[in-house]
């Protein structure tokens, strides 16, 4: 069958496979009815979807561009050229991968360049936020290399800098991560320059959740700083989800070896042209007017989730994040997770600093991305705290809900 032109991809699936086509819809429409206030979503442009749904996605290109495996590949050897020329232009790195197919996989390659298995690592411990991939028994990072976990301050819920030091010195490990899925602060990234400079370690930086911060210029950024950064390019980047690495020219090599042919085998070109969109869209002043809206918005709802007597994690905000204690409200995390599902407000649970308990993880990258302001921030927090008190009932509060992401349609038609 000979194929004279693409058919939208909603027609295309309705008329071959309704029964799936019908499941993308609803989930356009739970989408575009709740709230999303999971911190590590995102809405991505039409034209990275655009890139997403492409012919691109029909070649195999193991390899990297003018060193391919397969044939064919001049077109997207442009693509994954300008994927990284981007990059490196957004993020001010002298090298960048953009083959990674996920955060974790970032990571496990940055890991193969400069670790070997029973190597001693420094990382933010899994109870305080550290992520699977700093040292979980669950993950290959916690089987295969030695993990010594830092925490945070007790009473400010900061990072311990003096046991960081500390046990920098008593551990030496071959490498210090600075990450966290959960940490709502700026990470001090010359402070752990210093560290493993004194114990003669390598930095590697987990940014998966600020870089799109970073590259809206609303964060430190961790390149001038670390050996290696890991992170994705879906969160605040709002691009596709996948991942990224950024290092300097002396690891470039060793980066794309890990890459591949170590960890990876052929590079999904669809999703790499998506990148190279998001990108794009990132090096513009409208998403540095975002990305400086994303951190107003979380502040705003850090303090009036504190006004309605929830207690926030460090006392605030320097991100998208926002953790806190439902506690002081009269239940625990997984109880005020569900009511909130059921009145259509989509969050996470996260472990809570120094507590055997789960609290709340919001973010605010994705309302931002509908139009949401300050306003509407002092609106969900008061909604919020309402459901969670059992005030607010919640087949009202999903009425609520509905009238207000009604106002803010993440693809307006």
């Amino acid at each position: 069958m000979s194929v004279t032109h693409a058919p939208t991809t909603a027609d295309a699936l309705a008329g071959q496979d309704p029964e799936l086509a019908e499941i993308l819809l609803g989930e356009l429409d739970r989408q575009s009815s709740t709230l999303q206030l999971i911190a590590a979503e995102n809405f991505c442009s039409p034209a990275v979807l655009a890139a997403l749904g492409s012919s691109l996605a029909n070649k195999y290109a193991e390899g990297y561009p003018g060193a391919r495996h397969h044939g064919g590949c001049e077109l997207v050897d442009v693509a994954e050229r300008l994927a990284v020329d981007r990059a490196k232009s957004l993020f001010g790195a002298e090298h960048a991968n953009v083959q990674s197919h996920s955060g974790s996989s970032a990571v496990l390659a940055a890991y193969a360049v400069l670790l070997r298995p029973g190597d001693t690592v420094l990382a933010l411990g899994l109870p305080y936020g550290g992520h699977l991939t700093h040292g979980s028994p669950a993950n290959f990072s916690g089987r295969w290399f030695d993990f010594v976990g830092y925490g945070v301050d007790a009473e400010t819920g900061l990072i311990d800098h003096d046991q960081v030091r500390t046990l920098a010195r008593t551990h030496r490990p071959k490498a210090i991560v600075c990450g966290s899925i959960a940490y709502p602060r700026h990470i001090d990234y010359a402070f752990f320059r210093e560290v493993a400079d004194e114990v003669g370690a390598y930095l590697i930086a987990d940014a998966a959740h600020p870089i799109g911060l970073v590259a809206g210029g609303a964060a430190p950024s961790p390149v001038p700083y670390a050996d290696i950064v890991c992170a994705t390019t879906h969160k605040v980047l709002r691009g596709p989800r996948g991942g990224m690495i950024l290092c300097g020219s002396e690891l470039a090599e060793r980066v794309d070896r890990a890459v591949f042919p170590f960890t990876q085998g052929g590079a999904q070109m669809h999703t790499i042209a998506a990148k190279a969109v998001a990108f794009g869209e990132a090096a513009t002043p409208a998403f540095t007017a975002y990305a400086h809206q994303v951190v107003a918005n979380a502040r705003v709802l850090a303090a009036a989730l504190a006004d309605e007597g929830l207690v926030v994690t460090t006392g605030g905000t320097d991100t998208h994040l926002v953790t806190a204690d439902p506690a002081p409200l009269g239940v625990d995390g997984r109880t005020a997770r569900g009511r909130l599902a059921a009145a259509g407000m989509v969050l996470d649970c996260c472990a809570l600093p120094h507590a055997d308990l789960r609290g709340l993880r919001l973010g605010t990258a994705a309302v931002t991305t509908q139009g949401m302001a300050e306003k509407e921030m002092t609106g969900i927090a008061a909604l919020l705290a309402g459901v969670v008190r059992g005030e607010v009932e919640s087949a009202r509060a999903r009425e609520e809900v509905r009238d207000l992401v009604g106002g803010f349609p993440p693809y307006p038609a």
